[in-house]
C-alpha cells in the first residue's frame, strides 16, 4: 500500500518537468483553452452530482414519510 502511495507522490522537479512537458505538447497558446475546457467539464461534473445527490435525498425522505404513514394506519 505504501509503495503505491509513493508512487504517486510528485515533489517540485517532477512537477516542474510534467509541465514543461505540457507546454511543449500544447504550446502556450492552447493551455488556456485546455484550462477552460477541464474547468467546463468539471462543472457539469459537480452540477450532475448535486442533482443526483439531491434526488436521492428527496427519494429517501419520500420513503420515510411512506413507512411513517404505514406505521400510523397500524397503530
Amino acid at each position: 500500500m505504501s509503495s503505491i502511495i509513493l508512487l504517486f507522490s510528485l515533489g517540485g522537479p517532477e512537477v516542474i518537468i510534467i509541465l514543461f512537458a505540457i507546454l511543449l505538447l500544447f504550446g502556450g497558446r492552447k493551455i488556456p483553452e485546455l484550462m477552460r475546457g477541464m474547468g467546463k467539464g468539471i462543472k457539469e461534473f459537480n452540477n450532475a452530482r448535486a442533482t443526483i445527490e439531491t434526488e436521492l435525498k428527496e427519494g429517501m425522505k419520500e420513503i420515510d414519510e411512506k413507512n411513517k404513514a404505514e406505521s400510523a394506519k397500524k397503530d
